[in-house]
């Protein structure tokens, strides 16, 4: 990638004043265009010097994601996938630019963490205090995973506040049937 030298190319997208093109990370890169044309133009210097150096790009793998409508992408004679939807570093990335997704996933993540753990749950020998500590350490760490970037609205945080009180819920064994808010006393049965 570093032999491509994209980095004094002047294509990509400006973020912060900067132009960036390219995202690498460990064997994955990402790259940025603002057209298709300049897409197929970083496309076609990463394939040209990976075929220098004797690598090859596996275009079965390789993806294109566009917030506008695009009919099709071609490199070396091969049909590119144009997807919706792709998986980076862990975390979804919708063409739409919401989170929504992405946040049904994670939760749909911490839901299956709390089931799994569901004979500590009920073991009466472990203390709450060592129970609520594994909630935080092996259930909200899936679900917050880069919760950093999501964009919020107010149905969505409803929704986390609403996985988090079910949690609680799950640890303490409070059945949804026991009309408790989240502000009761500690919720004494």
């Amino acid at each position: 990638m570093r032999q491509a030298n994209l980095d004094n190319v002047e294509l990509g997208v400006k973020i912060g004043g900067r132009r960036v093109n390219n995202l690498r990370y460990a064997d994955d890169t990402t790259l940025l265009a603002e057209s298709k044309e300049d897409l197929l133009n970083l496309m076609e210097r990463v394939q040209a010097h990976s075929t220098q150096a004797g690598l090859h790009l596996n275009l079965k793998k390789t993806k294109v994601m566009c917030t506008e409508e695009l009919d099709e992408i071609i490199l070396g004679g091969n049909k590119v996938e144009i997807v919706h939807d792709f998986n980076f570093l862990g975390s979804r990335i919708d063409d739409n630019g919401t989170c929504k997704g992405e946040i049904l996933r994670r939760l749909a993540l911490g839901r299956a963490a709390v089931t799994g753990l569901n004979k500590i749950w009920r073991d009466k020998a472990i203390s709450l205090l060592t129970k609520s500590q594994l909630m935080k350490v092996l259930v909200f760490p899936v679900v917050l995973y880069g919760s950093e970037s999501w964009t919020i609205t107010k149905g969505m945080r409803e929704r986390i506040d609403s996985f988090e009180l079910w949690c609680w819920r799950r640890l303490l064994r409070v059945p949804w049937t026991a009309h408790r808010t989240k502000t009761s006393r500690l919720w004494n049965k």
